[in-house]
């Protein structure tokens, strides 16, 4: 791959092939945190062997020259000419990357001229952190700045939060810039703190799962935002209930106490994203403890509670999603598996017994084709493993 793409920068740009660089931006997984990010709780996350990839090399004019093996045209831009707003195509990520460096303070004078790569429309796994850090690490080595994991986070949130649209919180950045092969990635939300947890050598071999569900549809326009003010609603209840109402309307804020105490005041939906909120922090607990001793049948079991909650209280799923979650579950050789992202569209991710994983394939495809046969068709199911961070080769 990364031959091929110092090649074809050659022959697209001129480029020669010393002179390109490429990022390589993972995709990600969270087997247990499913939607309590934004709200300050604690997630666990994988990097996976499946990325965004980007070369690329400095371009001394300023000016920044765009091509993509996936997406069509070019994108063109200056850096002292880049737009409020976004417009709806793909180049909104390296434009919204060169935003949030400028607005931070961070002098650019160096364009780039880049091709990217990979699957760049992979819901549920994140595609569009791992492509908003990719540009980040790409301008920040064009123009010699050295930030840190934090700072990218940080960056790459404002991408999403301030240039996308998005009410998502840090863990797809979190995810794609800290972690390591061989570890479960636990973040803090509240605090932005981090822990790996090494993969004990007693927990038995499992490969990732990944079954896509052939749904296509931008973020923005499913319930994801809805869901995430339905969550301040029930916060801002539980605050007011508490004597806390100057503080930031979050259920992160509120302790899993005075939850219990105050929750009868909750009804609705409200009172479901709540429901969801403490139900999966407690699963996040007892996950890394079952992580810890190596036992993944509980691990696995908890990750399909994650999955039901996101159904039942978290109220997440189309009818093929929630198809495809329960064919997950009833595979055999399947230790757990749950909605992957947003849960609206895109994918849903299982931890499988490496020697049943070719059989799992089949079965699901199979099932998933009789009840989807239309969407089946562009829904594929491969296998991947954990591995690093996002780095520049």
């Amino acid at each position: 791959m990364i031959d091929q793409l110092k090649t074809e920068m050659n022959r697209r740009f001129g480029v020669a092939p010393a002179d390109v660089r490429v990022v390589q931006s993972p995709y990600r997984i969270c087997p247990l945190g499913a939607h309590i990010d934004h709200q300050l709780g604690q997630v666990t996350a994988m990097a996976i062997d499946q990325a965004v990839y980007l070369a690329f090399a400095p371009s001394e004019d300023g000016n920044t020259h765009l091509q993509s093996r996936t997406f069509e045209g070019e994108v063109s831009f200056a850096l002292s000419d880049v737009p409020d707003k976004r417009d709806g195509g793909w180049g909104n990520f390296p434009r919204g990357a060169v935003r949030a460096l400028q607005q931070e303070g961070h002098k650019l004078t160096r364009g780039i001229t880049g091709l990217t790569a990979g699957r760049m429309n992979e819901g549920g796994l994140s595609s569009s952190a791992a492509i908003g850090v990719a540009y980040l690490l790409a301008y920040e080595e064009a123009n010699d700045l050295s930030l840190s994991p934090a700072d990218n986070i940080r960056l790459d949130q404002a991408i999403e939060n301030g240039y996308l649209g998005l009410k998502n919180g840090i863990l797809d950045q979190s995810a794609i810039l800290l972690s390591q092969k061989r570890f479960l990635t636990v973040i803090d939300c509240a605090s932005a703190t981090h822990e790996l947890i090494p993969r004990p050598n007693t927990m038995p071999d499992f490969d990732i799962l990944i079954a896509q569900s052939g749904l296509r549809e931008a973020l923005i326009s499913t319930g994801y935002n809805t869901r995430v003010d339905e969550c301040a609603r029930a916060a801002r209840i539980l605050l007011n209930a508490v004597g806390r109402s100057d503080r930031e309307p979050l259920l992160g804020n509120i302790t899993f106490e005075e939850y219990d105490m105050h929750k009868n005041l909750l009804s609705g939906a409200s009172a479901k994203r709540a429901r969801h909120f403490f139900t999966e922090s407690e699963r996040v607990r007892l996950g890394i403890d079952a992580w810890r001793t190596g036992d993944l049948d509980t691990f696995g079991r908890l990750i399909a509670e994650s999955g039901r909650s996101s159904i039942e209280n978290y109220e997440c799923g189309s009818k093929p999603l929630i198809d495809l979650y329960h064919i997950l579950i009833e595979t055999d050789g399947v230790y757990g598996a749950r909605f992957s992202g947003a849960g609206f569209r895109g994918c849903c991710v299982a931890l499988v017994n490496p020697q049943k994983s070719s059989a799992a394939i089949e079965q699901i495809q199979s099932a998933y084709r009789a009840k989807h046969p239309d969407l089946s068709k562009n829904a594929p199911v491969f296998i991947c493993q954990p591995d690093d961070g996002a780095r520049i080769l």
